[in-house]
């Protein structure tokens, strides 16, 4: 399914809906690379929306339930590194590259407990577990609503 029009306005109800609550940076990057992708894999919706992801995870990193611009552009972690084909593990959205100054700032922004005895791997573990909760509680509310 298009997340853009011919004219290639995003159609926002098409989107994840993480990705509902971000800014238009991130949905114009997940929808117009979904969408090349979905050409590219003769209309594959899995493949299209794995590498519409994996763009997205260069300029943006998951913070609870949304996606936020990152300082830097680039592979938030080992397989956003690789092509469609890669097998390794992902952080699900946590930029698992950034210094671990940033992501403890993001893990008090998101009140991890512990966070100050976590090493980085337990940070990215905490802020993806946290990001779970958070998105999952906005579907719930969302819903409910």
């Amino acid at each position: 399914m298009p997340k853009t029009t011919k004219t290639g306005k995003v159609i926002t109800d098409e989107l994840p809906s993480t990705l509902q609550r971000s800014d238009e940076k991130a949905q114009a990057t997940y929808a117009k690379t979904h969408d090349s992708a979905l050409g590219t894999y003769d209309g594959d919706e899995r493949a299209a929306n794995q590498v519409a992801f994996a763009a997205l995870k260069h300029t943006h990193e998951k913070v609870g339930d949304h996606w936020e611009p990152k300082d830097e552009n680039g592979p938030s972690d080992a397989q956003a590194e690789g092509n469609r084909d890669t097998h390794r593990e992902t952080a699900g959205g946590v930029d698992a590259n950034a210094s671990k100054k940033h992501l403890y700032e993001l893990a008090t922004r998101l009140e991890i407990k512990g966070r100050s005895t976590m090493s980085k791997d337990e940070l990215v573990e905490a802020l993806q577990k946290a990001n779970d909760r958070a998105s999952a509680k906005a579907l719930r509310d969302a819903s409910s609503s």
